[in-house]
């Protein structure tokens, strides 16, 4: 069976899977309830960095599936 994605394409797909999880786990933290109220919620690292990271991830997603390396 022929797949049409390259070892590199598939390397860079893992990679790119990598750092969108990487992305949504910094987005990650204990919530704010009726109960209790959490500052952390409004953190730059929840609110700007890891959404930042996953959108670079998904990018680099589409450059890594359309990506052509170059044939002898």
């Amino acid at each position: 069976m022929k797949f049409n994605l390259s070892k590199i394409n598939a390397i860079a797909i893992a990679i790119c899977v990598v750092v969108i999880i990487v992305g949504f786990a910094l987005m990650v933290g204990s919530p704010s309830g009726a109960a209790e109220y959490n500052p952390d919620i409004f953190s730059t690292r929840r609110i700007t960095v890891g959404p930042m990271i996953a959108l670079f991830g998904f990018v680099a997603m589409i450059v890594a599936i359309l990506f052509q390396p170059k044939k002898k």
